[in-house]
């Protein structure tokens, strides 16, 4: 089967449209369709159907783009093992929460564009669970992640995982509060009539909470939920409830931090990717930037 038209197949079932890979690849529509049309003939078999104006890829067409990935990153793969100089190139498309968008991926991006100038990056937002789903479905080429380590993420087999950067948390509480130095059970008991605030988008942080409040005998009533950290921390401030914040991250005026030991929880990020697929060379690179710039555990 011809490279050129399976790069064209892998687009088309990212972009969605033969009109966006045709932008994309900066040549016609008509160009693309016949691509398309000539890599069924070699399938022998149809690999795009209509769907209203529209095409979308058949069962047949969806499982060749999924052979596409690997067979082109092998391609890649072999290209820069017989020359080693080669520049990598190609689009990597990133899903990942803020905090690690920002921290770690940020500050690569514009050396990157510098340096690597044939390499692209795509950068969407989005919780661990979205973004490894984006990541299972050939969505996105790497995801940002992150657990805890009271709240561990289960194994996956078809993923690799490369630990990034790790941060203890604290409980965000009014400033008004007096400061108590004692476990975690002991500082949660205080608080065990509180109103309690998690994350709205993802379980690991309340999974820490629900942990560490039924080891002080009590479970926690859980009333708020927000994404935003700082949005956290106006619910602290307006006295509404109480929350988890990272440790090492200045708080607004209002909000304390009681910091918790035994058990503490731990945030731990991950730069995780499809197995088998480190081989090609941007995505190496990219990941070999992410685990050697990444900002030191606190």
């Amino acid at each position: 089967m011809d490279v050129r038209r399976l790069e064209t197949l892998l687009m088309l079932s990212r972009l969605g449209s033969m009109r966006a890979v045709a932008d994309e690849m900066y040549t016609t529509t008509s160009t693309v369709s016949q691509q398309i049309a000539a890599l069924s003939r070699e399938a022998g078999t149809p690999l795009t159907e209509p769907e209203g104006r529209r095409v979308r890829l058949t069962p047949a067409g969806r499982r060749l783009a999924e052979h596409a990935v690997t067979i082109l990153a092998a391609l890649e793969a072999a290209k820069l093992d017989l020359d080693p100089t080669a520049e990598p190139a190609g689009t990597l498309r990133v899903a990942g929460f803020g905090t690690a968008i920002r921290r770690s991926l940020m500050p690569i991006a514009a050396g990157l564009a510098v340096d690597h100038p044939k390499v692209r990056i795509r950068i969407l937002e989005h919780e661990p669970t979205e973004a490894l789903a984006l990541l299972a479905s050939d969505d996105v080429d790497l995801a940002l992640t992150y657990d805890f380590n009271l709240s561990p993420a289960p194994l996956d087999r078809s993923v690799a995982s490369h630990p990034l950067w790790s941060v203890p948390w604290s409980l965000g509480v009014p400033a008004a509060d007096l400061p108590l130095d004692a476990p975690a059970p002991e500082i949660f008991d205080r608080y065990r009539d509180a109103e309690w605030i998690v994350n709205s988008r993802g379980s690991a942080d309340e999974e820490v909470v629900r942990t560490i409040a039924r080891m002080a005998g009590f479970d926690p009533l859980i009333t708020h939920r927000a994404d935003s950290l700082l949005l956290l921390q106006d619910l602290v401030v307006a006295g509404l409830g109480v929350g988890l914040l990272p440790a090492d991250q200045p708080t607004r005026p209002g909000v304390g931090l009681l910091p918790l030991r035994d058990p503490g929880p731990v945030l731990r990020t991950y730069a995780v990717v499809r197995a088998g697929r480190t081989g090609w060379p941007p995505l190496a690179l990219l990941l070999n930037l992410l685990e050697t710039t990444s900002p030191p555990s606190s």
